[in-house]
C-alpha cells in the first residue's frame, strides 16, 4: 500500500534576530529570506515550498514580533497573525541566550504567546545558537520551555551550523496531515521572482548602512528586460527623507555603486544569468505610514 500524500503550512515566528530566516533557509534549501546581524530584516511573510514524492512542505517565514511603532510594523505583525491561524505546524524560534522565565518581549509578542500555547496542532520549539551556550544552560532551557508549553516538543537547534535541523525536518514531516499539495510540485516559493530581486537589493543596504537608514528603505524593481544580453534590471530606491537620500548614494555614488555591485553578483548567482543593474533612489516621504503606499509596497491587502 502506498503512503498517503501528506501536506502543510509550516509557520516559522518568533522574536526579531533569533535565526528564523536562516533556519527557514536551512530547511528549504535555498537562500530565500535575507539575513543580516540587524532585527526586523524580515518584513513580509516569505513562503518556501519543499517537495517530496508523499509529501509537500509549505514553510513561512515570518517578521520578528514586535509592538508596532508604525504602519509598516503594524502590517508587518499581521503577516505574523495569518501565519499562526492558518498553521498546520508551529515552529516557535527562540535562542539559549533567551530565559523564556525572565524575557519581556512586549505586548503584541505575550499576546502571540498566549495564543500559541492554546493551539491545538504540532508546536515545536527550537532553542536556536546552542553553540553560543553549554550543556547546563541548554538543559536548563529544555527544562523551563517543557514547562511553559507542556504540549510541545522542544529541539535544540543550530540553524547557522545546520545541527539537528534534519531531525526536525524529519518531525515535521511526520507530523503534516493528510492533503494534496496545495502547490504544484516543482515550484520553490509563492512569490515572484522581482520580489527577491528587491530582497536582494534591501539585504545589501542592511549591510552597507547603519542607524534608521535600512528601516527607512524600500526597494521597487521598476523593470526587467529579459530579452536583452545581459539582462536589464532597473531598481528605485525609496527613502523617507531627503537627509537620507545623500547617505545612501554617498559622495560622489560611490555608497550606491557599493551596494549595486554587491547586489548584482547575488542576483546572477540567484538567476544564473548575467545583468546590468540600474539603481535610482527616490524621496518617498513618510511612506511608511501611508495605507496607499503600504498597499503598493505588499504590507497592506
Amino acid at each position: 500500500m502506498e503512503n498517503e500524500h501528506q501536506s502543510g503550512f509550516v509557520s516559522l515566528i518568533g522574536k526579531p534576530n533569533v535565526g528564523k530566516s536562516t533556519l527557514m533557509n536551512a530547511l528549504v534549501g535555498e537562500k530565500l529570506s535575507i539575513i543580516t546581524s540587524k532585527a526586523q530584516t524580515t518584513r513580509h511573510r516569505i513562503r518556501g515550498i519543499v517537495n517530496g514524492d508523499d509529501y509537500q512542505i509549505v514553510f513561512s517565514d515570518t517578521p520578528g514580533i514586535i509592538d508596532p511603532a508604525y504602519g509598516l510594523q503594524e502590517g508587518m505583525m499581521k503577516f505574523v497573525d495569518a501565519a499562526l491561524v492558518d498553521a498546520d505546524v508551529i515552529l516557535y524560534l527562540t535562542e539559549i541566550g533567551i530565559d523564556p522565565e525572565n524575557a519581556n518581549g512586549g505586548e503584541r509578542h505575550e499576546q502571540l504567546f498566549e495564543k500559541l500555547k492554546n493551539k491545538k496542532l504540532p508546536i515545536f520549539i527550537l532553542i536556536n545558537k546552542i553553540d553560543l551556550g553549554d550543556q547546563d544552560m541548554l538543559t536548563k532551557r529544555v527544562q523551563q520551555w517543557e514547562s511553559l508549553v507542556p504540549q510541545a516538543q522542544v529541539f535544540p537547534i543550530s540553524a547557522l551550523y545546520k545541527s539537528f535541523t534534519a531531525e526536525v525536518f524529519t518531525k515535521i514531516v511526520a507530523s503534516l496531515p493528510v492533503s494534496p499539495p496545495f502547490f504544484p510540485k516543482d515550484e520553490l516559493t509563492d512569490k515572484p521572482l522581482r520580489f527577491f530581486l528587491s530582497e536582494i537589493i534591501r539585504e545589501k543596504i542592511f549591510l552597507n548602512y547603519q542607524k534608521e537608514i535600512p528601516y527607512s528603505c524600500e526597494v521597487e524593481i521598476e523593470e526587467y528586460h529579459e530579452n536583452t544580453v545581459p539582462i536589464y534590471v532597473r531598481a528605485l530606491i525609496y527613502v523617507a527623507r531627503d537627509s537620507q537620500k545623500g547617505i545612501l548614494i554617498g559622495h560622489q555614488g560611490r555608497m550606491l555603486k557599493k551596494v549595486g555591485t554587491q547586489a548584482r553578483k547575488d542576483i546572477e548567482a540567484f538567476i544564473g544569468e548575467q545583468i546590468f543593474l540600474e539603481l535610482y533612489v527616490k524621496v518617498d516621504k513618510n511612506w511608511r505610514d501611508q495605507s496607499s503606499k503600504l498597499k503598493r509596497y505588499g504590507y497592506l491587502s
